[in-house]
């Protein structure tokens, strides 16, 4: 029997998600969240073989929650549920430790049968996510700065960012600069859109 976890903050789809799944011989649903903050804690009291993770959780996303699921519950693989497109996504769960990247709007069939395959030891990426990806440039932007742009998409500003990153003001400022720099944006407010789209941030 293999045990799965949902986390998925919309409740209609999570109870939906999760009656499909136990109407499967072979699987059933141990745990089910509805906050990226509350996925370890679950994990690790559920001990499920295979997460199944939104990629926009409240308090914490999905990609974040599969890096300490990875770093704290090694016999849980996490697979990505994503609405959006973004092919830089993709690159993020992977390197997060992400053994799956499927569409939310998947057929039934297309999650049940990567599920198993995920919990065999396989990994399972949508072709159209996989083959955006191929065709998307990498990532520009240093890890400081990335940190830096996903503060400030949050709404702080130079000072605030400078506290959290114990970083000077000036420092701070010259990260915003170079990103937007780098990424041929006019200001601010752009780069952010551009590393957004991209799933950079």
């Amino acid at each position: 029997m293999i045990r799965v976890m949902i986390a998925e903050d919309v409740r209609l789809l999570r109870e939906s998600l999760a009656a499909v799944l136990e109407l499967e011989d072979d699987i059933t649903v141990v745990a089910a969240v509805e906050r990226g903050d509350e996925v370890v804690a679950a994990a690790l009291e559920a001990r499920p073989e295979v997460a199944l993770l939104d990629i926009d959780l409240p308090a914490l996303d999905g990609i974040s929650a599969a890096e300490l699921l990875r770093d704290q519950v090694p016999g849980c693989r996490p697979v990505i549920l994503t609405g959006l497109t973004r092919p830089g996504h993709l690159r993020r769960a992977l390197a997060a430790g992400a053994a799956g990247f499927l569409l939310k709007h998947a057929v039934p069939g297309t999650i049940v049968d990567a599920i198993r395959e995920v919990a065999a030891g396989g990994r399972v990426i949508d072709p159209q996510l996989a083959l955006a990806a191929l065709e998307t440039p990498d990532n520009p932007l240093p890890a400081r700065e990335i940190d830096v742009l996903r503060l400030a998409a949050t709404g702080a500003g130079p000072e605030e960012i400078a506290e959290t990153l114990f970083l000077s003001v000036g420092t701070v400022r010259n990260y915003l600069s170079s990103a937007i720099t780098r990424l041929d944006a006019r200001n601010r407010v752009d780069a952010i859109r551009i590393a957004t789209d991209q799933g950079w941030l």
